[in-house]
């Protein structure tokens, strides 16, 4: 049985190694979320928890940043490469600038995207604060397989795979 902390650190794990999430405004904006890729910023984990902002880099120029304005809800959606972990992020978007949060997160493969480096005039970040999310933890696996052969329900196992949690 996996308790919430169990769980969440599994999402953090999965968000940390494998990035892309599907971000787009809860209410207003045009409706669509988009594949970005997530930035953690290493000085938010406590243990295998993290306790900060999700960051994704892009453009002042790009739709949604346009969208966000000062300030919407969230939805981000997540599903690891495994496909062992599903999650729904549900939280605050705002713009930002910030010279020294680029900074920090700037890598190879951030770069790759802007001709002007982190100096590049059209550079920006979208801050995504977590409340909370639902987390799901792949349950089919061969015991399951196993028990619904038997006659058994399988429901049980994944009841504890679930968890709402606060972020």
């Amino acid at each position: 049985m996996a308790s919430e902390t169990e769980i969440k650190e599994k999402f953090w794990k999965s968000l940390k190694s494998d990035m892309t999430m599907f971000l787009g405004l809860a209410e207003g904006g045009d409706g669509h979320a988009r594949p970005m890729t997530a930035q953690l910023d290493e000085d938010g984990f406590q243990d295998d928890l993290y306790q900060g902002p999700i960051w994704f880099f892009t453009s002042r120029s790009g739709e949604l940043y346009q969208q966000i304005g000062s300030g919407g809800r969230a939805m981000a959606h997540f599903a690891s490469k495994g496909h062992d972990i599903w999650a729904t992020v549900h939280g605050n978007l705002s713009q930002s600038t910030d010279r020294d949060v680029i900074d920090r997160l700037w890598n190879r493969f951030v770069a790759a995207w802007y001709e002007g480096g982190k100096n590049d005039p059209d550079i920006a970040l979208i801050r995504l604060d977590p409340e909370n999310a639902e987390i799901w933890i792949d349950a089919s696996s061969m015991v399951a397989g196993v028990k619904m052969l038997l006659g058994m329900d399988p429901k049980q196992d994944y009841k504890n795979k679930v968890a709402q949690v606060a972020l």
